[in-house]
């Protein structure tokens, strides 16, 4: 596949096989002078009375090509991974105009060079490779452009379609409004379509092997046993379905805690549990698990203050499945496990302005992309810069008038326990803070 300099690579081998032909048909000797062949924007083109006649090739449009737009599409998994680099498939459309100082210069160029693109269907790829690889000594190349010295980069020779080139057909008006939106006389044209430039990524993906059989053949009669058929509408791969923690009124774990997954299909060996905070960058695994059924999976969070921030955790649980081969893992769907911090304790103190500042003792250690604040009443105050994880992060409340305030710790969104629900009404149960 090309890259992304193949459109201006397509655009220089055209030029330069313009400009090779007219000097192979000797269209000097037809018009008793030199002409100059450019790729510039027809406003960009003024013809005086001491300028030679010019052929101009200009690129007004980029379409998608309907063949190859839906090509190796999906590039990317359920999990945002890259399984391919779907190119990006290209129509180029051209002006090919011919300019001329006096009577019928400009019919003889468009007609020679008509000839040339009529005579050269489809550029082969040793004329790609010739056009854009740079001179070899004595000629290195150094007199071009920039941008032509890095044209031999495109890849274009490589890609897997060759470069087509055919007339297209446009009327009066669509030529009409084409120049008129260019700001610029009309000149005697020839549109042409040149087809398919494969623009394509080379960033690395995942590539799955091969399926070898329909399942493990029966080690007596060798025969695979094919696509297993179940009477039911549930699947028959490990799916959790809710979260159950330690106490029915619980709704964010806590580090320590005991939690149990249920749902289906649960059962088997090699129970793995993965955790993975996106906004803290923490991915954790968690082995062996306390306990497994079909039905419920249980597993210890880990009491590690600075391995498991609090915040929002995606949960996946990996096993083995009864009767299937040792290498052969299963993964379950994805839920979301809400690990909450816990405050252990508060210090008072005033600011060197006289304000209330409250020292948090936490865990987990709060870090410092995390979004901390203290929460007294219905007062917020977000925690005092800190640039290293710390347990004890500092608030300060300006102007809090006295009295009893209950006191919660909002990490990343998530609450420190203060409600207690199993009472009936609900009763808040956090710590308090007596200002003064």
């Amino acid at each position: 596949m090309s890259n992304a300099l193949a459109i201006a690579g397509v655009t220089a081998v055209l030029k330069d096989l313009l400009d090779n032909g007219l000097i192979d048909h000797k269209i000097v000797d037809s018009l008793g002078q030199g002409v100059t062949v450019s790729a510039l924007a027809p406003d960009a083109i003024a013809l005086n009375n001491d300028t030679q006649p010019r052929l101009n090739l200009f690129m007004h449009q980029a379409t998608p090509n309907a063949a190859w737009r839906n090509a190796n599409l999906p590039s990317t998994d359920s999990s945002g991974r890259r399984i391919a680099n779907a190119p990006l498939a290209l129509d180029l459309h051209y002006l090919l105009t011919a300019y001329g100082r006096a009577d019928l210069e400009a019919e003889v160029l468009l007609g020679y060079a008509m000839q040339l693109l009529h005579e050269t269907p489809v550029l082969a790829r040793d004329a790609i490779r010739t056009s854009l690889i740079p001179p070899t000594p004595p000629l290195n190349g150094s007199l071009l452009p920039s941008v032509y010295r890095a044209l031999h980069a495109s890849d274009l020779a490589d890609q897997v379609e060759l470069i087509k080139i055919t007339p297209e057909k446009m009327d009066t008006e669509e030529l009409s409004k084409l120049w008129t939106a260019l700001q610029s006389h009309y000149r005697p044209t020839a549109p042409y379509l040149c087809t398919v430039v494969l623009i394509q990524a080379t960033k690395p993906a995942r590539s799955s092997l091969p399926v070898l059989t329909r399942g493990y053949p029966d080690p007596v009669t060798k025969v695979e046993p094919g696509v297993k058929v179940q009477g039911s509408l549930v699947p028959p791969f490990p799916n959790i379905q809710s979260i159950a923690l330690p106490a029915p009124s619980q709704i964010a774990a806590l580090l320590g805690d005991t939690i149990e997954l249920d749902g289906h299909d649960l059962d088997g060996t090699n129970h793995t549990v993965f955790l993975a905070n996106m906004r803290a960058g923490v991915s954790r695994t968690i082995s062996p698990v306390t306990s497994a059924k079909a039905a419920a999976v249980k597993f210890g969070l880990p009491n590690d203050p600075v391995g498991y921030p609090a915040g929002i955790y995606g949960l996946t649980l990996q096993l083995i499945r009864p009767g299937d081969p040792p290498n052969r893992l299963s993964l379950s769907n994805e839920v979301a496990l809400a690990v909450a911090p816990q405050i252990l304790g508060t210090v008072k103190g005033t600011d060197p302005d006289g304000n209330l500042m409250v020292t948090v003792t936490c865990q987990p250690q709060v870090r410092p992309h995390q979004q901390v604040s203290l929460i007294l009443g219905n007062t917020e105050a977000l925690a005092q810069y800190f640039d290293t994880a710390t347990p004890t992060p500092r608030f300060v409340f300006p102007g809090l008038a006295n009295g009893t305030y209950l006191a919660r710790l909002r990490v990343d969104g998530i609450d420190s326990p203060f409600i207690d629900r199993s009472a009936s009404p609900p009763v808040f149960n956090g710590p308090q803070v007596t200002v003064p």
